[in-house]
Formats: C-alpha cells, structure tokens, sequence
C-alpha cells in the first residue's frame, strides 16, 4: 500500500485531534446534548471499526461479504451470555472469548464459501448471516426478538485494581478511539508486508498469484478470518456501550450499511471507510432529526456521491493532494469532474 500523501495525513493528525479533544470541550460547545453526541460518536467509532475490517476484503482483496454484522452481533450475544447476571466479567476473560469464538466461527465459515466469488460469495455470506440471525432471534436463551441486556460492563483490573471504567461513557470513547486509530496503523502495516502485497495482487489478478505459487485460497480465508474477528472486536465494544444485543445487530441490511460506508469513503485506502461511517452517519443522524422519511433524501446523497465520486471520500482527498503546487487552476468542481470521470 502507498503511503500517503502529507497533506492527507496532516488532516488525519487535525482530524484525531479534534475528536480526542471533544469530550474536554463538549460541555461547552454542546451543553445539554454533550452527553448525547459523546454517545453517537463512540457509536460512530465503533461502526467505522467494523467499516475498516470490511475494507480489507472488499477494498483490499476484492470480495464483497454481507456477513460482518453476524460476527458484530455474535460478539456482543457472547458477552451478554457469557457474563455473570450480578457480576462484571473480567475484560481479560471477555476479550479472547469474543475474538476467538468470532475467529473460530469466522473460519468454519470461510472455509466453506471461500472458493466461491462475486455474486455467488455475496449469496452465500447472506445466507449465513441470516441463518445466525433466526438463530438468536428465535433463541430463548438469548432473549427471541426482544434482545438481551448485560447488567454489568466488563471489568479492565490487574490483581484487584481497576485500570478502565467501562461504565463511564468518556473512557469508552476514549478506548472506542484508540482502537480504531491503532486498527488502521496496524493494518496499514499489515499491508506493507509481504502478506498483504499477496492479497492486493489476488485482487488485481488470481490466476497470477496462483502461477506465482501461492494458494489465494489460504490468504482470502486469512483475509475473512481478520476482517470477521474486527468485527466481533466492535460488537463486543456495542455491547459493552449499550448493555444491549438484539439479533438485529446481526441481519444482512445491518452489513449492507457498513458496505455503504465502506464504498462511500473509498474501497482499498482504509481510512476512507473511517471517513464514510462518520459522513453516513452524520447524514443519517441530520437528515432523521428532519423528517421522518430521511431515508428518500438520504438515498438522494448517497446515489449522487456514488456517481460524483467513484473512489469516495478518500479518493477525492488524494486527489487533491496529488496536485502539483503550482496548479492553481483547478478547482474543487474539477476535481469532482475528472474523479466522476475515472
């Protein structure tokens, strides 16, 4: 993956900052509703986390899968279920149970649907989404339809001294924050290496990387593997901030809105689909406090930006910072053109 442009990482860098200092000054540029923002923006954070696992398979390995809200929501079920009823689950018990039960689930998955493609690959992570999603919807051990709640947050201690508190909505931004910024630097670094060079060439050319002598099989089923478990890591991050998984959390349409994202921010940079979940978002949360049939004007935006710019967010943003500095010609409006155009 190329590294990106300064201009590009000095807004990323202002962008972190700004939200890392929300929470000191929200009371005063929010006042009443600062508690409320703090809670869609962690919500946003943890959305994007899951955005930026799917842009590793869709945007970085070319396969398109709408099974990342089962392993969102099958993460969250596992630490409701897993949690005593009266009584905090240790983090350290919490953590590995939710990733590795994603994992595990991730893989028997995978190694079932890896060798299909396109369409049929769509189908199938529809068809097992849904399968988890009656699941739990019909389970009574985990609530039916209603849902479940988890009564205690889990507990961040080392030998009887608590380090976090999960409860305390500030902290969970905070934590909501920081994984998401070292999720995107680690992948990123990921990318960088050899193993990740793989998964882009897969992308470009399968047969290729075939006759190279690798076997794309066992790197696409990495990929899916990876992406799946970031997923779970951010269902286990809703959980904890709500107290609450109901098996919508794990439908189909819940992966086609982090698809959405991941599209509308730009397949294939990583930071894009961050930029995609905050702008659907935000638009969503505008256009809902407008009118009760949001979805028309929203559907409107998100058809016009998928034709304006084909790359997303990000792919108009490297644009523009690719552009020679003494090129002072071309406007925003051109290079809307010329990304519409590509």
């Amino acid at each position: 993956m190329q590294k990106l442009p300064r201009p590009v990482l000095l807004l990323l860098a202002l962008l972190l900052l700004l939200m890392a200092a929300y929470p000191l000054f929200g009371v005063t540029l929010a006042g009443e509703k600062h508690d409320f923002y703090l809670q869609q923006l962690t919500s946003i954070m943890i959305l994007a986390i899951v955005a930026l696992g799917l842009d590793l398979l869709v945007g970085v390995s070319g396969m398109v899968s709408l099974a990342s809200a089962a392993f969102f929501g099958m993460a969250g079920y596992a630490l409701v279920l897993f949690s005593p009823e009266y009584e905090a689950l240790s983090i350290w018990i919490a953590l590995p149970l939710c990733l590795g039960l994603t994992a595990l689930a991730s893989l028997l998955m995978g190694v079932l649907i890896i060798r299909t493609s396109g369409i049929f690959f769509i189908m199938v992570t529809i068809a097992f989404s849904q399968m988890l999603y009656y699941l739990f919807h019909d389970a009574t051990f985990a609530g039916g339809s209603d849902g479940i709640y988890l009564f205690m947050k889990p507990e961040v201690a080392i030998a009887g001294v608590q380090l976090l508190d999960l409860g305390n909505r500030t902290t969970l931004f905070y934590v909501a924050l920081a994984s998401l910024g070292f999720l995107l630097a680690l992948l990123r670094t990921f990318l960088r290496a050899p193993f990740g060079r793989v998964l882009l060439g897969i992308k470009e050319n399968e047969q290729r990387v075939r006759a190279m002598g690798y076997n794309p099989l066992f790197y696409k089923l990495a990929a899916f593997v990876i992406a799946s478990t970031i997923a779970g890591y951010a269902g286990m991050l809703s959980a904890t901030q709500y107290g609450f998984v109901s098996p919508d959390q794990l439908s189909w349409q819940m992966s086609a809105h982090i698809l959405v994202m991941v599209i509308l921010g730009g397949m294939g940079t990583l930071f894009g689909p961050i930029l995609g979940a905050f702008a659907f978002e935000g638009l969503h949360h505008w256009f809902a406090s407008l009118t009760p049939h949001w979805e028309l004007p929203m559907g409107v935006v998100v058809i016009c930006m998928v034709l304006l710019l084909p790359r997303g967010i990000a792919g108009l943003l490297l644009q523009l910072a690719q552009r020679k500095p003494g090129d002072t010609t071309k406007s925003l409006a051109d290079s809307v053109s010329e990304e519409a155009e590509q």
